[in-house]
């Protein structure tokens, strides 16, 4: 019975498998019965060896302190009678027993009873000995026997997996290395090459279909007029198995082909759209107008089957020895991508939204430990009082910026631009950081032109992407130095505003991407955030019709820029 080359690597994995579970599971059961002997010798024979101990120094504190003595023997005499687990060691410690009645009634303590009670203890002790002797010795047979036969289970196991490794490999690459060369002798126009693989699975299907690949391949070889066929409809298989919607067009604007999705999209039969002008075709047709005359890549929204699907338009040059024959538009549907991201957007924001009420009342809550007017707490609850209070803040910042983050993904950011002074929105921002910057000792410096135009933003979002600038700066930069705000105009009536500071600066290899949603740079330390707030910031600043940007020097610092326009 010949099986399926996915068969036999699933069997040959399942031995290997196999084989492991063999040697792990007889290797658990042997360490599991070494480690209930142990506990048996532990529980049966050394505690009573312990309890005949106690009694033994009972016996010696007698003389000196005879109530707390007989006490101490009394207790672990019962222990003892508990534990009893050894032929003999019942009837000694009855003995013990019985003489130790005497004892206590015996207010003279004689010297007979004394011996008489050590002798029983002795005997206890001597038949629990013996027996750790003996379990001793059984627990060493079993500990030799397991050795052995996981060592032999594991010689075996060892031998057929390495002889399964050794060959297995070869019979997967061997075929595979035959068929690479064979493939190679083909792409060398040796059509006479074939394959001779007697296995029944894949292999030898692929041997066959490669047989039968090369021998059309010598027929066709042989017949200008069928290669040419040959090649015009594995053309046209190609571009109609094309899942996006694809159409052809020459450096004349002709339509060369399009594909089914194409025509179904332009709702043109293929007759009245292949081998007519592309200016003439579009008259009739505002999306192929549209197609060929616009040159942005902005999602397109078309309306398919009464449902509003999303595409991408892509244009694509045709190049033939080095000159320009021809392009392609492709258009890729990406519906299902908006979808998934307009339905990650609301998540987010329901999520966010949900998060800030019991934030902010666990916020209030700290506030009321923190009152004295509750009651005092000790330096290690003001400890974890602060620590709570931090990570809380923490957690409202990020809900915070994830709700901004969707407001601004769903295209429902809210901005009132106004024309404002500069010098209010930095002082704003410096109010905002001012203690964060005392507590690391450092000086903001901020130089203002007298004269400053005002601009066209919104205060508050302005506000918020300089003061998270600010924030990031005074995080990043040493203790007992400086952080420079400058606004200067740029000659395109725009106001530049700068954020300089003087830090470890930003890798080369990181700058194009610390804009991007969620990115930190490796190996700073200190950051706290979410890797939303730049991001966020280029959203406010890009949405007010400005730029945001960094320049930086590793050990030189940062300068990060965002410029908004000048009201008119």
């Amino acid at each position: 019975m010949m099986f399926r080359l996915k068969t036999k690597i699933t069997l040959g994995v399942l031995f290997l498998y196999i084989m492991l579970l063999i040697v792990s599971v007889l290797g658990y059961y042997y360490l599991n019965r070494l480690n209930q002997k142990a506990k048996v010798i532990l529980k049966d024979n050394y505690e009573s060896i312990e309890y005949s101990k106690d009694m033994l120094a009972a016996l010696e504190q007698l003389p000196v302190n005879r109530t707390a003595a007989l006490q101490l023997f009394e207790a672990s005499l019962h222990k003892q009678e508990a534990n009893v687990t050894e032929r003999g060691e019942r009837a000694a410690t009855a003995e013990v027993s019985l003489i130790y009645d005497r004892l206590r009634k015996d207010s003279l303590s004689s010297a007979a009873n004394v011996a008489a009670i050590k002798k029983g203890i002795f005997t206890i002790m001597d038949l629990n000995m013996s027996a750790i002797v003996g379990k001793n010795e059984l627990v060493k047979k079993t500990a030799d026997n397991a050795l052995l036969y996981i060592a032999i289970i594991s010689g075996v196991c060892f031998l057929l997996g390495f002889t399964f490794v050794y060959n297995f490999p070869g019979y997967i690459a061997n075929p595979i290395q035959a068929l690479t060369a064979a493939i190679k002798s083909i792409a060398d126009k040796e059509y006479s090459k074939r394959l001779h693989f007697k296995t029944g699975d894949e292999f030898g299907e692929l041997a066959a279909a490669f047989n039968t690949m090369a021998q059309r391949l010598d027929d066709y070889e042989h017949s200008s007029l069928a290669r040419i066929t040959f090649e015009k409809q594995r053309a046209e298989a190609v571009i109609s198995s094309l899942k996006d919607a694809t159409i052809g067009f020459d450096v004349n604007n002709t339509i060369l082909f399009a594909n089914t999705q194409a025509l179904q999209l332009l709702n043109i039969p293929e007759k009245e759209l292949l081998g007519q002008p592309a200016e003439e075709a579009a008259r009739q047709n505002d999306l192929l107008q549209f197609l060929i005359n616009n040159r942005e890549t902005a999602p397109l929204k078309i309306v398919v089957d009464g449902k509003e699907c999303f595409f991408t338009k892509e244009v694509v040059d045709i190049q033939h020895e080095d000159k320009r024959i021809g392009y392609v538009v492709i258009l890729k549907n990406i519906t299902s991508f908006k979808e998934l991201d307009l339905a990650k957007t609301h998540f987010i924001a329901t999520i966010s939204h949900e998060l800030k009420t019991p934030l902010a009342s666990s916020d209030f809550s700290i506030k009321l430990l923190e009152d004295e007017r509750t009651g005092q707490l000790n330096p290690e609850q003001k400890e974890l009082v602060d620590s709570m209070k931090q990570d809380n803040r923490r957690m409202i910042k990020i809900v915070s910026e994830l709700l901004d983050l969707s407001q601004v993904e769903s295209g429902n950011i809210q901005l009132q631009p106004q024309p404002v002074a500069a010098q209010n929105i930095v002082q704003y921002a410096l109010d905002t950081v001012q203690k964060q910057a005392a507590q690391r000792e450092i000086t903001i410096r901020h130089t203002l032109p007298d004269q400053l135009p005002p601009v066209l933003a919104d205060v508050e979002k302005t506000a918020w992407v300089l003061v998270n600038l600010l924030t990031n700066a005074i995080r990043y930069s040493a203790v007992n130095t400086a952080i420079d705000i400058t606004v200067t105009p740029t000659g395109t009536n725009m106001l530049s505003f700068t954020v300089r500071d003087y830090g470890k600066g930003i890798p080369a290899a990181f700058r194009e991407k610390i804009f991007e949603r969620f990115f930190q740079v490796p190996g700073l330390k200190g950051h706290k955030g979410s890797g939303l707030g730049l991001a966020i910031s280029k959203e406010f600043i890009e949405a007010q019709g400005g730029v945001i940007g960094v320049t930086s020097e590793e050990g030189k610092g940062s300068q990060f820029y965002f410029t908004l326009p000048i009201a008119s």
